[in-house]
């Protein structure tokens, strides 16, 4: 039987906690819960849990310093969830050592959505089997991209931004983040022309997932790339 990864999460609004557990135990996954801070450190060694959905704002111990605490000794996967949009820009940048965040008010789909895409690109990193093979496959030596054997015309720019995105299956990345990616000469560019690449990218991938769009816009931040479950 194979394992059922176990999921922990560390939310002290109770009602939503148990939404949260209702949809993650409907898509096979166990589920515990914690709703203070000063719990969590010692529960997690102790039980070592597949991934972390944690809170920002938590009684007792903020989900920042836990954060912290985790990562000096688990590289366990941790997707936060914050209301507190000022926080944004710490959480994209990964100063806290987060796999990904969540901004409430969410849908618990997306985030069960979030979950299993972390979860895809820590079993691909780790040299397991992922859940989904992608159809897209590049070839850095010669710069050349396919999508289920059929050559995908890229310039570099698209090219780089695609590795990214493949890379980072579920993650989150601002345009300047992708800026950084994409151009290796260092060059600033507007917020405008990251958005053209992102366009063009999209209209050439179009043809090849007709049923659903795969880089999606997340408002006010960036963009992220998921392939359809």
């Amino acid at each position: 039987m194979a394992h059922q990864q176990n999921i922990l999460i560390v939310e002290d609004e109770v009602g939503l906690a148990e939404i949260l557990r209702d949809y993650l135990q409907a898509s096979g996954f166990s589920v515990e819960m914690i709703h203070n801070g000063l719990e969590v450190i010692s529960w997690v060694k102790n039980n070592s849990p597949d991934m972390i959905l944690l809170d920002l704002m938590l009684p007792g111990k903020d989900g920042m310093e836990i954060c912290k605490e985790v990562r000096s000794f688990s590289n366990v996967p941790i997707i936060m969830t914050t209301a507190r949009v000022e926080e944004i820009d710490r959480l994209l940048g990964l100063e806290l050592g987060s796999d990904d965040y969540v901004c409430k008010p969410y849908s618990p789909r997306e985030v069960v959505a979030r979950v299993k895409a972390v979860m895809r690109r820590m079993a691909m990193i780790s040299g397991e089997t992922p859940t989904q093979i992608t159809p897209i496959k590049l070839d850095q030596d010669r710069f050349l991209a396919s999508i289920r054997g059929e050559e995908l015309e890229l310039t570099p720019v698209e090219f780089r931004m695609m590795q990214t995105f493949l890379d980072n299956l579920g993650r989150v990345f601002s345009r300047s983040q992708l800026m950084d990616k994409a151009y290796v000469d260092q060059r600033v560019v507007s917020d405008r022309t990251m958005d053209t690449h992102i366009k063009n990218l999209r209209k050439k991938m179009q043809p090849y997932f007709t049923d659903s769009d795969v880089i999606h816009s997340v408002y006010g931040v960036g963009y992220k790339f998921e392939l359809p479950l």
